[in-house]
């Protein structure tokens, strides 16, 4: 699959300043993140956050934003969804995110609530929506697969939130939405020349697999002396790079990718 003519990026923030400073950069979608419920739980003792952002957060954020777009992550499925989406909607949110769904079924009532007023992102984060990816991607409505890796991994009893990428499954879940005809993306991203994984080989595979979206990790807004928009040219930078690989690169990249996953996966488990 080709990949589009560069990777719409991500920021997390309930800032309207920093949202309005992401946007100068070049930053493609503004995410503002409701996800609470069963969040801490799941996630205890890997280093996450619970954002806590408000649906007043959304709303102030999209008074400041123009050429970017309002992502907002509404909580799983529950009795107070139809509730968040509304709030969601009315507060200017043109893409709504669901997550940890585990059937098309759940899905399917999220897209009725939603009723074509904005985008809707499945984010795959269960080994039961990976497993029925293409019921998943066949909902009518549905306007994009995302895969989360961390919750992803958990659910497979992983230790490295990337192995889902080293052992093919992302690989699988891109095919199935290119065979629904959805865009796609996955994980984060950090800075470049940093992250435990290299900002070089996750962009890599993104190109790879024809992936259209990233978020980029908290390290390009938090920490002293962090320019967001030098930051975001670096990556473009190397985005461009990449983009101009031979097929044999390509595969020298996918097999260094698999490699540094499995070698930080085993001393984990040591």
């Amino acid at each position: 699959m080709t990949a589009p003519a560069r990777l719409r990026f991500m920021l997390i923030t309930a800032s309207p300043e920093r949202a309005a400073e992401a946007e100068r950069a070049g930053v493609d979608r503004i995410f503002v993140d409701l996800e609470t419920l069963g969040k801490r739980e799941r996630q205890a003792g890997r280093s996450t956050v619970i954002s806590g952002h408000t649906l007043e957060d959304a709303a102030r954020v999209r008074k400041v934003l123009g050429s970017s777009a309002l992502l907002v992550r509404v909580n799983p499925l529950h009795e107070g969804t139809a509730a968040e989406v509304e709030g969601a909607i009315g507060a200017g949110a043109g893409l709504l995110m669901l997550p940890m769904l585990r059937s098309a079924a759940e899905l399917g009532a999220v897209s009725r609530l939603v009723a074509g007023r904005a985008e809707l992102v499945a984010l795959v984060e269960t080994r039961e929506a990976a497993e029925r990816i293409d019921e998943v991607a066949a909902v009518p409505g549905l306007s994009e697969i995302y895969v989360g890796l961390n919750d992803l991994s958990l659910s497979l009893g992983l230790d490295f939130l990337f192995e889902p990428l080293a052992s093919g499954l992302v690989d699988r879940l891109a095919a199935a939405a290119r065979r629904a005809g959805l865009p796609f993306g996955f994980g984060g991203v950090a800075r470049v020349g940093e992250g435990l994984l290299p900002a070089e080989l996750v962009l890599g595979e993104h190109l790879r697999l024809g992936s259209t979206a990233v978020i980029l990790s908290r390290a390009f807004h938090e920490g002293p002396g962090v320019d967001l928009a030098t930051e975001v040219g670096r990556l473009r930078e190397v985005e461009e790079r990449l983009r101009r690989r031979t097929p044999a690169e390509v595969e020298q990249d996918r097999a260094r990718t698999q490699e540094t996953i499995e070698k930080i996966a085993r001393e984990r488990r040591r």
